[in-house]
């Protein structure tokens, strides 16, 4: 586990680097093992603005959720972009949301440009 800090917040996740790496800074991709249940994990944002935090043992990443044609929602974090699955039903197209996922379910995965 690592704390990953980004332009719009930090929160504790699973390094998928070598760990003798993951001190200072990094390009990382985000997988999350989790799909988007909404209504469980997944709510409307009080906020308009991209985050990530940490809240009740949970990460809670914030931005705006797109779906795509082929059932698969983009969540704009900023200048980032994380991919999920949908479970039925699907949340409203273009909504700011807020995503709790647990901590081991947030991998990172560092890559150079």
């Amino acid at each position: 586990m690592v704390r990953v800090h980004t332009p719009v917040g930090s929160a504790v996740a699973v390094w998928r680097g070598d760990p003798h790496d993951a001190a200072g800074p990094h390009h990382i991709e985000w997988t999350i093992r989790e799909d988007i249940h909404w209504g469980l994990n997944t709510r409307p944002a009080l906020l308009a603005e991209p985050g990530v935090r940490e809240e009740a043992g949970q990460v809670v990443l914030r931005g705006r959720l797109q779906l795509t044609e082929d059932g698969v929602a983009v969540l704009e974090l900023g200048h980032s972009q994380v991919l999920f699955d949908v479970c039925s039903p699907p949340p409203p197209d273009d909504t700011w949301v807020e995503i709790r996922i647990d901590p081991d379910g947030v991998e990172l995965y560092p890559y150079r440009l």
